[in-house]
C-alpha cells in the first residue's frame, strides 16, 4: 500500500469506530505542533533560577484566588 491509501484506510478506520467527532478530537490530541519548545522556553524564562520561578508560581496563585 502507498502512504496515501495506509492514510486513508487509517482515517476511515477512526471515523468508523470513534465517529467523526470522535476521529477528529484524536486527531488533534497527536498533532505534533510546529516550532522549536526548547528555544522558546529559554527566551520566555531565560537565566531565571527555580527560585525566581517558584515566586512567580506563588505570586500568581495568590492572585489568582483573591
Amino acid at each position: 500500500m502507498t502512504l496515501e491509501q495506509i492514510r486513508t484506510k487509517g482515517l476511515r478506520a477512526l471515523v468508523d469506530e470513534l465517529g467523526t467527532v470522535g476521529a477528529v478530537r484524536f486527531l488533534q490530541l497527536t498533532e505534533t505542533g510546529k516550532g522549536d519548545y526548547s528555544r522558546e522556553r529559554h527566551s520566555h524564562i531565560g537565566k531565571q533560577g527555580v527560585q525566581s520561578l517558584v515566586k512567580q508560581i506563588k505570586m500568581r496563585r495568590k492572585r489568582a484566588t483573591t
